[in-house]
């Protein structure tokens, strides 16, 4: 779509408002609205806006940002009312001279994909399955999660008002160019997922913001509370956003697919996972980047604590689908450390150097841990095998990304400052906060 094509969209859906979208470092929406007469000079001219006070951007002595519209990534925005219709774009972030901003997180996954491209020829596709939760309010001075139903995992009931919800945030999505694949209750009360199709790595992180925004926003409609929040409720299942991934060449042929190899993987394939595995300690802290996504990252409830691979063991850092015959395409393997609350423009550009490293420098993976239950072995027994663990906090996570200069390197200097800052800062936080569990255990006993 260019910008004609998109003048006369906005016409035919009677739009009133731009919303003029981007992300911030911690994967935050920022958005300038405007009526929709001053879409046409907005997309000859781009949208000003001041910088200063967006975290990661820029200091105030250079505070003038340039916005330019990405016409490919217009959406009607479903929730809002005929006579105030609104609809979104995202924007580029460029300085005054007209050169990237390097602050920019979805600039800076664009620049990789386009390097990716140029260089090798190659697509990065990622199929994210973010997981997230409904809950009620229960009270009106502070949220307290209460689960909005009573479901299980895939469980169907006609009266279940999580179903109509979860129906109409799939009509939603598909109305704003998600193609929605499937939808279904997961395993903890309240908890939900909503899988939509792979795509390029930049519409990938497009569709999980605007999932996120999305299901928010519907939810609210009902007097619910969608929550992304990676482990929300002590002793259930937490919310993962499990990443499907691949590579295609210009011919669109998935460069994974091996005829006569046992897992039908290839060499590159092998570099790949062997690239995720050496990075992985220092890749959750873009993955799974708060101090809340290591009460998640504990052995016991399917989220995944040890690093080696598998083709059907779920307790495995990355999973490899198993092959249906004829269909090359589908070959992938699954990253199962991520989780909704990461910025999905840096943790796929993350993913993809740690990837590329691998395939780089010819990795191999270590032997797979099919038909083994890695929660059940002991320290010695992983010792052994050379399995080792993720990060048990975010703490153990940044120092690891201090350490890994290839992980490092999908942050501009920029941008590289202002998360690890802003997440020093909420560590800092976290630990120096009295918890309701400390009062219960010490206050009276200590």
């Amino acid at each position: 779509m260019d910008a004609k094509d998109l003048l006369k969209k906005v016409k035919e859906d009677d739009i009133k408002f731009i919303s003029f979208q981007f992300i911030d470092v911690l994967g935050s929406v920022k958005s300038v609205d405007a009526p929709v007469a001053q879409l046409e000079g907005a997309l000859e001219n781009g949208i000003w806006f001041d910088g200063s006070s967006v975290e990661g951007f820029a200091r105030i002595q250079e505070s003038d940002m340039h916005l330019r519209i990405d016409p490919e990534t217009y959406a009607v925005l479903p929730w809002s009312p005929p006579e105030l219709r609104r609809a979104r774009v995202f924007c580029d972030i460029f300085h005054p001279d007209g050169t990237p901003f390097a602050g920019d997180p979805r600039g800076s996954l664009k620049r990789a994909l386009q390097k990716l491209k140029e260089e090798r020829g190659w697509t990065y596709n990622v199929g994210p399955e973010p997981e997230f939760f409904l809950f009620r309010r229960n009270g009106t001075e502070s949220i307290r999660p209460v689960p909005h139903d009573v479901g299980g995992y895939f469980d169907f009931s006609p009266n279940d008002e999580a179903v109509r919800v979860r129906t109409e945030l799939m009509e939603a999505l598909n109305t704003m160019g998600l193609e929605v694949e499937v939808g279904h209750h997961e395993v903890a009360l309240g908890q939900h997922e909503i899988d939509f199709r792979f795509a390029d790595a930049l519409k990938a992180a497009d569709n999980v913001v605007t999932l996120k925004y999305t299901v928010k926003a519907i939810a609210a409609q009902h007097g619910l509370i969608a929550s992304f929040m990676p482990k929300p409720i002590f002793g259930i299942n937490g919310s993962g956003m499990h990443c499907h991934q691949s590579l295609f060449d210009k011919d669109g042929n998935n460069l994974f697919f091996a005829e006569n190899d046992p897992f039908h993987l290839s060499q590159i394939a092998y570099g790949f996972i062997a690239g995720q595995l050496a990075h992985a300690r220092a890749l959750s802290a873009v993955v799974a980047p708060t101090v809340n996504s290591y009460k998640r990252l504990v052995p016991g409830y399917e989220a995944p604590v040890y690093i080696g691979w598998a083709q059907i063991n779920r307790s495995a850092l990355i999973r490899i689908p198993r092959y249906t015959p004829g269909m090359h395409k589908a070959t992938r393997a699954e990253l199962r450390c991520p989780d909704p609350s990461c910025n999905p423009y840096l943790a796929f550009n993350a993913m993809l150097k740690a990837a590329l490293d691998g395939i780089d420098r010819q990795l191999t993976p270590p032997a797979p841990l099919n038909n083994v239950n890695v929660y059940e072995m002991d320290a010695s027994e992983r010792h052994e095998r050379g399995v080792a663990e993720l990060p048990g906090s975010l703490r153990q996570a940044l120092e690891e990304l201090e350490k890994d200069e290839v992980i490092q390197s999908a942050f501009s200097p920029s941008l590289y400052e202002a998360f690890m800052r802003a997440k020093w800062v909420e560590w800092d936080e976290f630990r120096t906060q009295v918890s309701d569990w400390e009062i219960e255990r010490f206050l009276e006993t200590a």
